[in-house]
């Protein structure tokens, strides 16, 4: 399986930015670490080796992105809006920065996000906030109320990273034709954000799937369970 390395000076987050990206074709999918995890995070867990016949194939290419959870949502020495703001340079960082290059090198247009407990917070966002580029978000144990990192503040940053809010408004019809998977264990502490999100796509008739592992809690060993088979679901792009 080939593996890159990749260093850069960030414009968006004026910062330097480092990540490790498996395969050589198929559909690009960024890979998002939990909260304030590195980008070597998923290869050390073991979940790169657990999706090597999807690369081998030519199914998809992986891309692990560093996370900025220290500087954004995890920092509790500016306000929170300061914290949203940062978020959405994370954002815009991942969109032209790796999604952009990553569709001209694959020649894939719609991509993939994935993630495990806040990665699975940021594969939804993302995914959500950019659903004219994403096929398929597999999020494992993801949180969708992030205006517990905000209150008493809120402003529009807060407001469209906060997808149990925006989604309720939110009409764009490529969301109808994304896969979306929520998954998360039955003893999960993000079992209720799952549930609630569950809700409220449903009311919209967006098509998911709402994954709950019986006795499964917010570990490794559930999302090691999960991002295997959620790959199997992908359709080549090719």
């Amino acid at each position: 399986m080939k593996e890159e390395y990749r260093k850069w000076q960030s414009p968006a987050l004026n910062l330097e930015c480092e990540m490790l990206v498996f395969g050589d074709r198929g559909m690009p999918l960024i890979l998002f670490p939990t909260s304030k995890g590195r980008y070597f995070q998923m290869k050390d867990m073991g979940m790169i080796t657990l999706a090597q016949r999807y690369v081998d194939q030519g199914l998809v290419k992986i891309y692990c992105p560093d996370s900025i959870d220290h500087l954004s949502w995890y920092n509790d020495s500016i306000p929170p809006t300061a914290r949203a703001y940062n978020q959405a340079c994370y954002d815009k960082m991942v969109l032209e920065e790796i999604v952009r290059p990553a569709q001209k090198v694959t020649g894939v247009q719609r991509i993939a996000t994935a993630g495990c407990s806040f990665g699975g917070y940021h594969a939804l966002n993302f995914a959500f906030r950019h659903p004219e580029t994403v096929s398929y978000v597999y999020s494992m144990s993801g949180i969708f109320d992030i205006s517990r990192f905000t209150r008493p503040d809120y402003d529009d940053n807060v407001y469209f990273n906060n997808p149990i809010d925006y989604i309720k408004a939110d009409q764009d019809p490529h969301l109808w034709r994304m896969g979306i998977v929520l998954g998360c264990g039955g003893t999960d502490i993000s079992l209720e954000d799952n549930q609630q999100m569950s809700k409220l796509l449903g009311e919209k008739q967006i098509p998911h799937w709402l994954d709950i592992r019986q006795n499964a809690t917010h570990d490794w060993p559930l999302w090691r369970d999960m991002f295997p088979q959620y790959l199997s679901l992908l359709l080549p792009s090719f």
